[in-house]
């Protein structure tokens, strides 16, 4: 029992680690969410709705057939179909009837109709893939802001390793007559800051966690242990694409963007709309067929002639073609068509828009991640010199050359460079996907 108790737990203990060693990358949370965010698949279903209503415009071009039955008991005061006088006997009359409708012109309504289905279904596929780069966008500015607080949570906790470590050499020195007591409260100060930073760093890590969490659609009370390289290779990423793309190319890449392509189509099929209206003006042309017959009898008659023979006897076939001339409808066309070119119009106006919001958003994307490219190679410079500023002022503190507010001074100056020199890295790494998303990239990919 001993020994399957230890093998439990280690069983335990091993599922936990690889629990625990699972981490999340950025690109696997952007996945995740796309596929299980509410509007993504609002936005899937609406596409299903563009693609049925292209499946109803080509169903159009088919012949309609239609098939019917009825049956009638007549009682009292009612005409006789055989001799076509009236009876006051009670009769039972059957019929049957098989008709076909092919509309041959309509003015090219139907053709409208199909083309502005295909622009629906374009601009449904469009907008789907819009939605989904916008909560890609929307889960890396959650990851980013995890991956922050927890690289400050990492150095908010060296701090207070360090400041403990100073604590007891600053109360050896003390010992040895070397530092006074005053520098050992300053220290001891020191070191409740650093607690109290790391602290409220941890409760800020938490809360961008439960936001990443919110936005992926992840289960809150599941755990999620995220990892993200915000070194070299994020840089090298960001610099391949800031040589890969310059203003000029932008602009024109950013006709390919999906919010973009989704206002272009929408004008398109508002297009065709405006076509289909101006169709009703024009007169429509149409062929029919159709077979037809009936049986009859009288109940209190025993010589009917059967079902059989009544059927096949009083069978009837027609063809027949219909023109409809419009002439006046209550000025109704007129008011659709009027509205539809408005629609039209509207619709240009919002993608020319669309158009130049889009291209300006495009050169500030690419022009921010020059300008965090350039930064983060400025704070690179800046952190490595705090750093030896602050080992030369720890040096002189242990020597006596200096006191614990220098001290202090240095290493509050040597954090605050690490985490601007952070915030530069993981702001360069956003910047680098607007420019992806800017160009009508997938982003949620590598």
């Amino acid at each position: 029992m001993k020994r399957i108790s230890i093998v439990l737990c280690a069983s335990a203990v091993l599922c936990f680690t690889t629990a625990q060693a699972q981490q999340w990358t950025m690109w696997q949370c952007m996945q995740y969410a796309v596929e299980h965010n509410h509007d993504v698949k609002r936005a899937e279903l609406e596409l299903d709705n563009y693609k049925a209503q292209k499946t109803g415009a080509i169903g159009s071009f088919l012949p309609y057939v239609d098939a019917g039955i009825g049956a009638q008991y007549n009682f009292g005061r009612a005409i006789d179909p055989e001799t076509n006088t009236y009876t006051d006997v009670s009769t039972f009359y059957n019929g049957y009837q098989l008709s076909a409708s092919l509309p041959v012109f309509d003015g090219f309504n139907r053709l409208h109709a199909l083309k502005a289905a295909q622009a629906s279904v374009l601009m449904g596929q469009s907008a789907l893939r819009q939605r989904q780069n916008l909560t890609a966008l929307d889960v890396l500015q959650a990851y980013t802001n995890v991956a922050y607080y927890e690289g400050l949570v990492k150095m908010a906790n060296e701090k207070v390793e360090e400041t403990m470590l100073l604590l007891k050499q600053t109360k050896v020195l003390e010992e040895v007559g070397r530092k006074s007591a005053a520098d050992v409260a300053q220290v001891e100060s020191q070191q409740a800051e650093a607690d109290y930073e790391l602290t409220r760093q941890q409760n800020l890590y938490a809360s961008a966690m439960l936001e990443l969490k919110k936005t992926m659609g992840y289960p809150l009370n599941d755990s999620l242990s995220t990892t993200l390289d915000y070194g070299n290779r994020i840089l090298g990423q960001a610099k391949r694409q800031s040589r890969a793309t310059n203003p000029t190319e932008q602009l024109n890449m950013t006709e390919q963007h999906p919010e973009l392509l989704a206002s272009r189509y929408q004008m398109l099929a508002s297009k065709h709309e405006w076509r289909q209206a101006r169709a009703s003006l024009l007169p429509a042309l149409s062929l029919s067929a159709g077979l037809n017959t009936t049986y009859y009898k009288t109940l209190q008659s025993e010589t009917a002639a059967s079902f059989s023979s009544q059927f096949k006897n009083n069978m009837g076939e027609y063809v027949g073609a219909t023109l409809s001339i419009p002439l006046f409808n209550r000025l109704q066309s007129i008011t659709n068509i009027r509205k539809a070119k408005n629609n039209y119009k509207m619709a240009r106006e919002a993608y020319e828009q669309k158009l130049l919001e889009l291209e300006k958003l495009s050169c500030e994307a690419w022009q921010d991640l020059q300008g965090y490219l350039k930064q983060t190679a400025q704070m690179t410079h800046k952190v490595e010199a705090d750093s030896i500023a602050y080992q030369l002022t720890r040096r002189q503190y242990e020597e006596g050359l200096s006191t614990a507010i220098d001290l202090r001074t240095t290493s509050a100056q040597l954090l605050n460079s690490k985490a601007t020199l952070l915030q530069c890295q993981l702001m360069a790494m956003v910047k680098e996907q607007l420019v992806r998303y800017y160009n009508g990239e997938t982003i949620w990919t590598e």
